[in-house]
């Protein structure tokens, strides 16, 4: 029988805390040879373009925009991560067959805690984060349920309440679900009311669904993974959103969607119908 890679206590963890309470989990996901250096350079190289992000990682925690481009490739930026002040993310390896099986095992063993909680799991997908030394991934949220593997080095994420007006207003939230980035505007005062959780190899951090954070690299090059899906109730509040912006442009002001377990149904049909009809 294969070891599992959430031993029983991180699973009885997980489902105690999904889906809205971030907490720490160990795993046993140890120097796979997918996840090895080299493998993840010939990784990018291979995904399409729109599924690379490499950027520079020496920036502040707030940016307006995506931060520069460093200047190199994709593989460059992996081989030379040591070196190079950078961050580089590849997006959906569910793309290619082996790392498909590497998520889809891994969401596995979660899937009864999480389909009892929220459903049935949508939209499996996997992220490979690659960071030298001190990097920073600025501040933003996502619209995924998602688990941040740590596999190789060390990183710190501050997160800030889910779905609370003060770390993202309902404005951005509605603009990020009609199309807008999820980068956030920081303020210094931000920094004393959030929940910074270290991470070392060997460890993983639950990330709800729109919760804001930023990440600071350790002192050495970081390898982490994320895997991530979807719920129909997650897909429910981003469409509430996207209709409150519609609304909102029109001159009413509407009242935010509620976080879990409400279902924010009725707007997310109305939003919904909407859709269809534009494209009929």
């Amino acid at each position: 029988m294969t070891q599992a890679i959430f031993p029983d206590e991180a699973q009885r963890s997980f489902a105690e805390c999904y889906p809205e309470t971030p907490h720490k989990l160990v795993h046993a996901l140890d120097r796979h040879a997918l996840l090895e250096r080299e493998a993840l350079a010939r990784l990018g190289e291979t995904l399409p373009a729109a599924s690379v992000e490499y950027n520079r990682g020496d920036v502040p925690i707030g940016v307006d925009d995506k931060p520069p481009a460093n200047g190199l490739s994709i593989g460059e930026t992996i081989r030379r991560i040591d070196e190079v002040r950078s961050w580089a993310v590849l997006k959906n390896i569910e793309q290619v067959p082996a790392y498909r099986d590497l998520v889809a095992g891994l969401l596995e063993e979660l899937r009864a805690p999480i389909e009892a909680a929220t459903g049935a799991m949508l939209k499996p997908q996997g992220y490979i984060f690659v960071s030298s030394p001190d990097a920073v991934t600025p501040y933003h949220f996502d619209p995924e349920h998602n688990i941040l593997l740590q596999l190789e080095g060390s990183k710190a994420m501050t997160q800030f309440p889910a779905g609370h007006p003060r770390f993202a207003p309902d404005t951005a939230h509605e603009a990020y679900h009609t199309g807008g980035g999820r980068e956030l505007t920081w303020q210094d005062g931000f920094i004393d009311e959030g929940h910074t959780f270290a991470l070392d190899a060997g460890e993983a951090l639950y990330v709800p669904v729109m919760a804001p954070h930023f990440v600071r690299n350790g002192g050495a090059p970081s390898i982490s993974l994320s895997i991530t899906w979807r719920s129909e109730w997650s897909f429910a509040e981003a469409d509430a959103r996207a209709f409150n912006r519609m609304l909102r442009g029109i001159g009413l002001t509407p009242r935010a969607p509620g976080r879990w377990p409400a279902r924010n149904r009725a707007k997310a049909m109305a939003w919904r119908a909407l859709r269809r009809m534009k494209s009929a």
